[in-house]
């Protein structure tokens, strides 16, 4: 006997359990279906981003940041420590934790809001009438059949493998096997120097790996206003001790009983490298595999991602698909963004979501974050500009926080001043860079930014700073 809800949302992570939560507090009867498993092979809801990604990551920037403080830092405060001890098992201790508790937190939820919580992997297998017929199963088994008045896809992406190599999560690694490493490795390689091998190359760095991190592309942070991607190359290999090496061109990579030997050009020199641990961040794939897709002719772009316009809406009636799984960039926000403006589009409403204001995060230390065009970006559209930037080297917070370093730059256009792009590198800017989406959303002039009062002293006044250096008037540089 099949189950019958008016959404079923396939997928469990931050795009697919607020879609499910918001369709039942519109008054929709709502199903969730994840198979998610932690390594003790439990349900686990939450995706990707809670599971192995965005959480898990940052629990283990700040454990390797407290060990580097207390090696490195505490001294300037007059506090003496000898004989610092990073105890590994402990740390993925303490992230697992966390991750329990974020995992029962969305259970809660469910149950708060009487949402369906179903274990098992969804697949279309027609439709019967104007219902959808999903499957459900566990270790190839059926264990539920449902059916739907509308479908939302969420099932999210998955690590991009490096062609010809096989990864292990023991020598070869994703981002799953980057975060359960039990033993600082003493030569760690990443390929990649996107947000993940940025981040975990710095977690595994300030616990005493010698990492070398290669990127293809000949420019670093290529998506990054090219003032703060420099900034921040030149922070990250020179404060950070990350050994980062642009234009490579990988050749044959080859892992052994032990180590992993990667044989690169760079420079037209051939290069080769042997690391103990190899991590590769090369971008990630949709998730669509097992979906059913064929069986129902949901159709798939030519990279492989679900075709949705404007809307989210697929080419099937009443189906609909969010997040990593289909266009636009692959961030954990900008799913929950999508999945309750689908939920809120089935019950009627009308609501938007700006890709133009989505804001990005780097959690290096220090943080790296930005929202809106970036100069390279107006310079290439013809867009007329204005630009004011300040830095934290003079801001009285960040002296006292020892993390007086970094830069604020806004953008605005050069006849109406409304606000067109706020980059940054420094302490706290993942918060920071809210202030610059609210601005954006409101459209808001920097002279707005320059006028509004910030506390003395905060981490603000440099963005406060920035906004009157747009119009000429800085107070402080």
């Amino acid at each position: 006997m099949s189950q019958q809800f008016d959404v079923v949302v396939i997928g469990g992570g931050p795009g697919g359990y607020v879609a499910a939560i918001r369709a039942a507090q519109l008054g929709f009867s709502a199903a969730c279906v994840d198979a998610f498993k932690n390594p003790e092979g439990k349900p686990s809801l939450g995706g990707t981003c809670l599971n192995v990604g965005c959480i898990p990551s940052k629990a283990l920037l700040q454990s390797s940041e407290n060990f580097h403080a207390v090696q490195h830092d505490f001294a300037k405060h007059g506090i003496s420590v000898s004989g610092a001890k990073m105890d590994v098992g402990q740390m993925l201790g303490r992230k697992t934790d966390i991750i329990n508790k974020n995992a029962a937190g969305i259970g809660f939820l469910f149950k708060k809001n009487k949402v369906a919580n179903i274990h098992g992997l969804a697949a279309f297998k027609g439709r019967q009438g104007d219902k959808w017929l999903i499957e459900v199963t566990d270790g190839g088994k059926v264990v539920d059949t449902l059916e739907a008045g509308h479908v939302i896809v969420a099932t999210g992406s998955s690590p991009r493998a490096l062609p010809g190599l096989a990864t292990d999560n023991q020598l070869v690694l994703d981002n799953e096997g980057a975060l359960a490493l039990t033993a600082v490795p003493k030569r760690l390689g990443v390929i990649g120097a996107g947000v993940i091998g940025l981040e975990m190359g710095s977690v595994w760095k300030r616990l005493g790996s010698e990492v070398t991190i290669l990127e293809a592309m000949p420019t670093f942070l290529a998506a990054a206003d090219q003032q703060i991607a420099k900034e921040a190359f030149k922070t990250l290999t020179r404060d950070t001790g990350l050994d980062i090496k642009l234009g490579v061109k990988i050749g044959e990579v080859k892992a052994g009983k032990k180590s992993v030997t990667v044989n690169y050009e760079l420079n037209g020199e051939a290069v080769k490298a042997e690391f103990d641990k190899l991590i590769v961040s090369i971008g990630r794939v949709p998730n669509t595999q097992g979906l059913g897709a064929e069986t129902v002719g949901l159709q798939l772009d030519e990279r492989g991602f679900v075709a949705v316009d404007d809307h989210c809406h697929t080419n099937l009636p009443n189906v609909w698909a969010i997040g990593d799984v289909v266009r636009g960039p692959m961030l954990a926000h900008k799913a929950s963004e999508e999945g309750v403006a689908v939920a809120e589009r089935i019950a009627g409403q009308k609501p938007h979501v700006d890709f133009g204001v989505i804001p990005w995060v780097i959690y290096t230390s220090p943080e790296i974050a930005w929202v809106g065009k970036t100069e390279e970006q107006l310079k290439a559209e013809g867009v007329e500009y204005k630009k004011g930037t300040s830095g934290f080297g003079a801001n009285g917070r960040a002296l006292g926080l020892g993390q007086a370093q970094g830069t604020v730059k806004i953008l605005a256009d050069a006849k109406t001043d409304r606000i067109l792009g706020l980059h940054m590198i420094g302490p706290m800017v993942s918060e920071l860079v809210s202030e610059g989406v609210v601005s954006m959303e409101f459209k808001a002039a920097s002279e707005d930014l320059a006028r509004i009062v910030h506390a003395h002293p905060s981490l603000s006044e440099v963005i406060h700073e920035a906004a009157l250096a747009a119009d000429k008037r800085a107070l402080h540089g």
